[in-house]
């Protein structure tokens, strides 16, 4: 009995730790015109229809269109917390389905550029933020420099989104091994854009996993892939996330199947118990620089 209940207190605090921060998700990609700002969205959206909270980070710096694909480009962004002292909670807007926002914009250029004492201010404040959602998603910009480098190695989770295009794949598996060079413990998962059937996203998914496995040894856990719908490019049009645009559509609810599976596989005990300090790992790549 004594040892039941101390296992039982031990899974409550263990589950206790594993919500009490937020989890940081990077979404990455290889290339351009992949779809990865459209996923992060709506991704983000889903999430919260879930019933968990939610906060999108645009971190593509210069090309931030989260607030377009809202149809929303009224408030304020992150250049609104460099350049006239906002905190970062004021600048965090509401979008769709309770989604909090940060926006991004050439401002973000100089997260990478802060002197210390400004830098600190902005990991206390995000420090903050940790405790008030469940996921940070962080929409960054396609390709890698140094400076996204270290940010993507200290997030907790890297969503990599590919097409079935060659050059889409290639660019995919670069990336996916470059970060794995500096780091082979981090987890990548993969969602396949844009399908034109079911066998397509298969032979893609396994295209990468085997080049992968053959040449890293590394292993990428699927989350699906999304087909090549008409109703994206129409909600696109509208300012509509599609999985508002139309629920019903196939590419909203291969969505949802892919958020099910990231908030349910198999892999999340193993996985989540590995969190990483997100602030900590941040100020040690870019203080001191």
């Amino acid at each position: 009995m004594m040892r039941d209940q101390a296992e039982n207190l031990r899974n409550r605090l263990r589950q206790q730790n594993l919500h009490s921060v937020a989890r940081t998700v990077a979404v990455i990609s290889g290339k351009g015109g992949v779809g990865k700002s459209n996923f992060s969205l709506n991704f983000a959206i889903t999430l919260s229809k879930k019933g968990h909270s939610v906060l999108l980070f645009d971190m593509d710096i210069g090309m931030g269109n989260i607030d377009i694909l809202m149809g929303n480009t009224s408030g304020m962004s992150i250049i609104d917390f460099f350049e006239y002292g906002k905190t970062l909670k004021e600048i965090i807007s509401s979008g769709p389905e309770n989604i909090s926002v940060i926006a991004g914009g050439t401002g973000l250029t100089k997260l990478f550029e802060l002197e210390e004492q400004l830098f600190d201010r902005f990991l206390e404040e995000f420090n903050g933020l940790l405790g008030d959602y469940d996921y940070i998603i962080f929409d960054m910009g396609a390709g890698i420099n140094d400076d996204s480098t270290k940010f993507m190695l200290c997030v907790d989770d890297l969503i990599v989104i590919t097409t079935p295009e060659p050059t889409a794949v290639m660019d995919a598996y670069s990336v996916i091994k470059y970060l794995n060079s500096i780091n082979q413990e981090l987890p990548f998962f993969l969602v396949c854009n844009r399908v034109l059937s079911e066998i397509e996203g298969q032979e893609t998914v396994k295209r990468i996993q085997n080049a992968l496995h053959k040449f890293l040894q590394k292993e990428i856990i699927p989350l699906g892939f999304l087909p090549d719908d008409k109703s994206v490019s129409k909600a696109v049009t509208n300012q509509i996330p599609f999985v508002l645009y139309n629920s019903e559509s196939i590419v909203s609810k291969s969505l949802l199947e892919i958020a099910a599976r990231y908030e349910d596989g198999e892999f999340k005990d193993d996985l989540f118990l590995k969190k990483s300090h997100f602030l900590g790992k941040l100020k040690s790549y870019f203080v001191g620089r």
